[in-house]
Order: C-alpha cells, then sequence, then structure tokens
C-alpha cells in the first residue's frame, strides 16, 4: 500500500465519519491506531504498556480535535502531529526529557513553532520531497515520517527489504545534498 493509497483511504473513511458513517468512524480509528503505533512502538522501544495508553490518547485528542482538522492538509500529518505531541507530553510527565534527549523536530515542538513557521516549513518540505523518485519518497514517508519498520515498508511497497534499505538512504543522501548538507549513515 502506498502513502498515497494510505492518506486517500483514510481521508474518504474521514469524510464517511464525518457525515455520521459509525462503520467508517470505527474503521477509521482502527486504521489511525495501527499508524500511530508504529509510530510511537519506533520512539517508546520495550514499553508497549506506554505505547498503548499514547495510543488511546492519540485517539481521544483524534475524536475532541476533529473539527480542528484542515481538510487541505494530510491527515495523516495532523494525525501525527496530534502522536508528536502526546509523546512529548509523556517524555515530560515521566521525566524522561534530560534522559533520552530530543530529536530537533521534538525539540522544535516543545519550545512551540509558529503556525507561519509550521507552514512554511512543511511546504518547503514537500518542494524538497517532490525531487525524490517516488519510490524514495514513499520510503522515507513510511520509515521515516511514519515510523515504520523497514519489513513493514517493504510489505505495503510491495519491495523487498534490501529495496527499502537502499531507497531510503539514496533518498536520504538526495535530501541531504538539496538542503547542502553532508549525510552520514547511523
Amino acid at each position: 500500500m502506498t502513502l498515497e493509497s494510505i492518506e486517500n483511504e483514510l481521508w474518504t473513511l474521514f469524510a464517511k465519519a464525518q457525515q455520521g458513517d459509525q462503520g467508517a468512524y470505527k474503521r477509521l480509528l482502527e486504521r489511525m491506531a495501527k499508524l500511530v503505533r508504529a509510530y510511537l512502538r519506533r520512539r517508546l522501544t520495550g514499553q508497549d504498556g506506554d505505547v498503548e495508553d499514547l495510543v488511546q490518547d492519540v485517539l481521544l485528542a483524534v475524536h475532541t480535535k476533529r473539527h480542528t482538522y484542515d481538510t487541505s492538509q494530510p491527515l495523516t500529518a495532523w494525525m501525527h502531529a496530534i502522536a508528536r505531541y502526546k509523546l512529548i507530553d509523556f517524555w515530560r510527565r515521566v521525566g524522561r526529557l534530560n534522559e533520552q534527549g530530543l530529536s530537533d523536530e521534538d525539540e522544535s515542538a516543545l519550545v512551540g513553532e509558529s503556525s507561519i513557521d509550521a507552514f512554511e516549513a512543511k511546504r518547503d518540505l514537500q518542494a524538497v520531497m517532490a525531487q525524490l523518485s517516488p519510490q524514495q519518497r514513499e520510503v522515507i514517508m513510511l520509515v521515516k515520517f511514519q515510523g515504520i519498520s523497514v519489513a513493514e515498508a517493504a510489505v505495503q511497497l510491495n519491495m523487498t527489504e534490501s529495496a527499502v534499505k537502499v531507497n531510503t538512504h539514496r533518498g536520504l543522501r538526495k535530501l541531504a545534498s538539496l538542503l547542502g548538507r553532508t549525510y552520514e549513515h547511523q
């Protein structure tokens, strides 16, 4: 399944749910839970109980804030932003910010970006990502942005795990080049 097809599926379910289709709403939450769970598991290794609690927090926030979703933007981006903020709140509560440190993404979310800065960063990222091959763009979106495993991405994209790794590496190198930075494989 491609990122575009995931986005289309979620958006269709979201639209139906907004019109009162309870079955679509249930499927939307189940699909979102799966994506959010993968995102959180990658960041909270070995903390399955905390992951499940956070998945529920995210789904509750999606439910209570669904009226704030801007339909001109990807639903997955909105969902992952909620998940990221819930994760930061979790780290604050358990006092792990100093132990684990923050990624640049989490740090900027913690100090709070203005909506204009966030819009401009998103626009810039979309422009740079558009310069990648479709395969590179899809694997980076799945593995690096959505946090799913290489194995899961391989299944979704009908690729080998090696092909996912190669496309991720080459895509990140190209992104680094486009951004004028040096990419070092970690």
